[in-house]
Order: C-alpha cells, then sequence, then structure tokens
C-alpha cells in the first residue's frame, strides 16, 4: 500500500470567462476524492483544459474557488502551489539545451534539494527508463521517452497530485496505450490523486475510476466507466462512448471477414 494518499480537489461555482461572448468554463460545483484517478473528457472547447489549470492556477477563475484538501489555492503564491503540484502537458517541453538530468532535476535545484543525481536515477527508474538516459539530450529521445521523463519531472518534488493535460495526444497508439497503463500504475503506487484532461473516452474508460464528461463549460455526465458503458450518462456522454464502441464493432467485423 501507498505511504500517502493524494489530496482532495473542490471546485465551488467555478467559472472562467473571457469576454461577455465566451464562457470556457460555466459555474462548475464537484468534489475529487483524495486518492482517485479522474478523467475529464469533451470535446475541443468543453472547458476540460480551463478547468483543469485552474487547480495549479496556470488560469484564475471569473468567479467561484478552487479547492485542495480545503485550502483554497488562492490563497497561497502560485509558484509555490505549482511545486506541490506534478503537471504533465502534450508538449512535455524540455528544455533542448539541458540533459535529462538537469531537465528532471530542476523542481530539485529550485527547493534546494542534494543528492539531485542519485533522485534523478530514481525517478528515471520508476518511469522504466534506465539511468544512462540523463546524460542524453531531449533531441535523442522518441515521443514516448520524452514523455517518461516529463513524468519524471513532475514526481521529481513528491507532489501528491498529478495534472496531466492530453498527455499522450502526440503519441503513436502502441506508445500512448503503454504509458497510460504505466500511469495508472504510478497512481496506484504513489497513491496520488490524478486529474487527467483527454478527448479519447476509451482511454478515460480504461484509466480511471470516475470520468466527468464536460459540454459547453459545464459537467453534462458523472459517473463511473461501468455506468457509461451501460447508458447512464446522458446523450453527450452517449455519442462520446460510441465511438470507441462502434470502432470496436468493426474491427470484430474484419475478423470476421464480414
Amino acid at each position: 500500500m501507498p505511504a500517502q494518499t493524494g489530496p482532495s480537489v473542490a471546485f465551488r461555482e467555478v467559472t472562467k470567462r473571457y469576454s461577455a461572448r465566451v464562457t470556457a468554463v460555466d459555474a462548475v460545483s464537484l468534489e475529487i476524492a483524495a486518492g482517485s484517478f479522474v478523467a475529464l473528457v469533451g470535446a475541443s472547447g468543453s472547458g476540460k483544459s480551463t478547468l483543469l489549470k485552474m487547480v495549479n492556477r496556470l488560469i484564475e477563475p471569473s468567479a467561484g474557488s478552487v479547492a485542495i484538501d480545503g485550502r483554497p489555492v488562492a490563497d497561497d503564491p502560485s509558484h509555490l502551489i505549482r511545486r506541490r503540484i506534478g503537471y504533465v502537458f502534450q508538449n512535455v517541453g524540455l528544455f533542448p539545451h539541458m540533459s535529462v538530468g538537469e531537465n528532471v532535476a530542476i523542481g530539485l535545484r529550485l527547493t534546494g534539494e542534494t543528492g539531485a543525481a542519485a533522485r534523478v536515477a530514481d525517478l528515471l527508474a520508476l518511469v522504466e527508463l534506465p539511468p544512462e538516459f540523463a546524460r542524453r539530450m531531449p533531441a535523442e529521445l522518441s515521443g514516448g521517452q520524452a514523455q517518461r521523463v516529463g513524468v519524471a519531472r513532475a514526481l521529481a518534488t513528491e507532489p501528491r497530485l498529478m495534472l496531466m493535460d492530453e498527455p499522450f495526444g502526440a503519441l503513436d497508439p502502441v506508445t500512448r496505450d503503454g504509458l497510460g497503463q504505466a500511469i495508472r500504475t504510478l497512481h496506484d503506487r504513489l497513491g496520488l490523486t490524478t486529474i487527467l484532461v483527454t478527448h479519447d473516452m476509451a482511454e478515460a474508460l480504461l484509466l480511471a475510476d470516475r470520468v466527468l464528461v464536460m459540454d459547453g463549460g459545464r459537467i453534462a455526465a458523472d459517473a463511473a466507466p461501468h455506468a457509461l458503458l451501460a447508458g447512464e450518462g446522458g446523450p453527450v456522454a452517449d455519442a462520446l462512448v460510441a465511438v470507441p464502441r462502434t470502432q470496436a464493432h468493426r474491427l470484430a467485423e474484419l475478423e470476421r471477414g464480414a
């Protein structure tokens, strides 16, 4: 069992308006339980990434509040909030002029931690990369390897909360599936709270304990994967579930030679 459990996250009437005509997130209220793995799913422009980024204050809400373990994130300086939260995004953002080891150790340097080399080796092992990768440059990595380095960097300061914004979007299907499974294993092993933004409903159903479907800046469905598969999520969720289900049926027909 993990030695710790990640924090709870609460949204209270959270709204983000970019103009009088554009509301990205519209009065969202929900609780994410400590230690859970939650997926935020929806079409482009549904508000899922905006909602996620309000947790670590990359985006400030126009109204409402976000709290971690009951403490509003607005109570602390944004840079301190971000040091306590792991963040992985699609364009992993490794510094090209720095080695893998230096990229992973950035957070450790900011906090003044010593013994970074040993910690980097441990973190690379955690994401299933050999220690010699610490000497490589980002340009020498495949997409999947770079994303694993991004995960190692996000875990360097031992965050209890992990935010992931379309982290697998630029990867090929095989790498994407393998890395998704690795992330779920790390979540369970480390006792994290994980919030994953994805447009891929199959990915959400396979990885998450709970799926939140966003539409027009609001939560259109909030259910466990089995409930969504049973058609209990409503029309927006059903339309998203129908895509991988239809693809699976077509593949089955191809196997039968239909």
